[in-house]
């Protein structure tokens, strides 16, 4: 595929990571524009559009996808423009009418929800632009391509891991299970169930999914699941924000440490309750190689070419199969939360503060 070799992804991240405090512009109607006109077909207009979808449920999409993903479209002389729909899916409307009137010939969103993502696609199909499912899959929608992970493989990692983590023992597990309206949050549920299900030694006894990755609402759903089931032993947590909702009330009631929970993102909060103790992994996800994926596919769009592809995936509601470019993601426990730094995704001077310096020093991290 177009996607550059891991080793060239992480230094390019390491150029990147210098703007990704600041990102993109992050309010809905408002966003950031780069590169020359010179490529890519020589719009005077931005050639590409990409849509995100909010701030709240990671911090990936302003702190890594916006700046990578505007570095990529600037190193290749292409024009974009890059915007937040900050949860609100008329917002994302409003900004993808915006972004086809302006001429964009390729238009990325990451879906708020499936019928949203795939009424802006039909309307992006009829003025004739391309469009790209980016991280998450648009259920009935009409993209020509799609960029992602393996996310039932997302699932399996850390179904995987929480067994890793509990052993033999019977136990009580909960999931906490991704926001409902994502087809990622299904997809993660079935990969992880496929783990987890024929291990007789686990019984589930509490499983929700957490309404738009709310992480105030994950607390207290995981407060009424523990309240009414005090002998739960492992939680699985979609991502590490709904994690750490469930370490915050395990803490409350002096159980952090001793329950494993599972998380996705590697964000720096994540791997901090790692180091800590109270988090038992996460699943790394290389946002670098993920925007390049997505830079190289919109790029080949509007140079008229076809997109390297590594199969495709299959829309069950829309019943078709949608070229895809799906990557690899990383199992992270404490020996190896170095890799992540390594990789350029987080700083040692993020991680390593205050508590944590004692940890990233045992483990090498500098």
């Amino acid at each position: 595929m177009r996607v550059r070799s891991t080793a060239l992804a992480a230094a390019s991240a390491a150029a990147v990571l210098a703007l990704a405090g600041c990102g993109s512009d992050s309010g809905s109607g408002s966003g950031s524009s780069g590169g020359s006109t010179d490529g890519g077909g020589g719009s005077d207009g931005p050639q590409v559009g990409v849509i995100l979808p909010d701030t709240e449920s990671s911090a990936r999409w302003e702190s890594f996808d916006a700046p990578l993903l505007q570095q990529a479209f600037d190193d290749a002389g292409v024009t974009a423009v890059i915007q937040n729909a900050q949860g609100d899916a008329s917002a994302m409307q409003t900004i993808a009418d915006q972004m086809i009137t302006q001429g964009v010939q390729v238009l990325a969103i990451v879906n708020l929800d499936s019928d949203s993502g795939a009424a802006i696609e039909a309307k992006a199909q009829q003025a004739g632009v391309q469009t790209i499912d980016y991280d998450r899959l648009t259920l009935g929608g009409s993209a020509d391509y799609y960029v992602s992970f393996d996310n039932t493989k997302v699932g399996e990692l850390q179904g995987e891991g929480l067994a890793q983590c509990l052993g033999d023992t019977p136990t009580d597990i909960a999931y906490l299970n991704g926001s409902p309206t994502d087809n990622n949050a299904t997809l993660f549920s079935a990969g992880a169930h496929s783990v987890l299900d024929p291990m007789t030694q686990y019984t589930v006894v509490a499983e929700q999914a957490v309404p738009d990755w709310d992480n105030q609402q994950a607390a207290t759903i995981f407060e009424q699941m523990l309240t009414q089931n005090p002998t739960i032993g492992g939680v699985l947590a979609a991502n590490d924000g709904l994690g750490n909702a469930a370490i915050s009330i395990l803490a409350k009631n002096g159980l952090n440490g001793q329950v494993p929970v599972t998380g996705q993102d590697a964000t720096v909060q994540g791997l901090q309750n790692i180091l800590a103790g109270d988090q038992c992994m996460t699943v790394y996800k290389a946002v670098t190689q993920e925007a390049q994926g997505l830079a190289d596919t919109a790029i080949a769009l509007i140079n008229g070419e076809e997109p390297e592809t590594t199969g495709t995936v299959t829309d069950e509601t829309g019943g078709r199969e949608v070229a895809s470019i799906l990557l690899e993601p990383q199992a992270i426990f404490r020996d190896n939360v170095k890799d992540v730094v390594d990789d350029g995704f987080v700083t040692a001077d993020e991680l390593c503060t205050g508590k944590f310096a004692d940890a990233c020093s045992e483990l090498g991290i500098s």
